[in-house]
């Protein structure tokens, strides 16, 4: 198989795309909530930082950055381990499948962060997408180590 035609990309494209409207919904939100604010000179801000911003901003707004923010974290092992898989001809099968797992759970996650942030919710979505990626990192294990079972 052709790497550039391994199943495994489409969800590690599909995850990409997802980051970039997780930008656009924080920026959306974000915007509008700091030129609303009184407290916030968006033209004259110098060296703010998120903490500070977020002193000033709802919270469900905030919730969209932090979202952006933990979309940058757990994924970039799954975008690299699923380049792995692709790179070795693993990238079909049970490991793409295992992919869009993956980026369903993590959509979900963000859904629940960006929405009701409720963090029981959150909580498993994330604790089940980890245990998708744990089995997708098995499987680059077992093929880059070249272990036998």
């Amino acid at each position: 198989m052709d790497i550039a035609h391994s199943p495994i990309l489409q969800p590690v494209v599909a995850l990409a795309i997802w980051t970039m409207i997780m930008w656009f919904w924080m920026y959306g939100t974000r915007i509008p909530a700091m030129s609303r604010n009184p407290k916030i000179d968006a033209a004259n801000l110098v060296g703010s930082t998120g903490a500070s911003l977020r002193a000033e901003l709802p919270e469900k707004v905030s919730w969209k950055a932090d979202n952006y923010n933990h979309l940058h974290e757990a994924p970039t092992v799954f975008y690299a381990i699923a380049l792995v898989l692709a790179i070795t001809g693993y990238g079909d099968g049970m490991n793409a499948l295992l992919a869009w797992i993956y980026v369903g759970l993590r959509v979900m996650h963000s859904l629940v962060q960006s929405t009701s942030n409720r963090v029981l919710v959150r909580f498993v979505l994330f604790a089940l997408s980890s245990i998708v990626l744990m089995a997708m990192i098995f499987h680059a294990a077992i093929i880059t180590f070249d272990i036998h079972l």
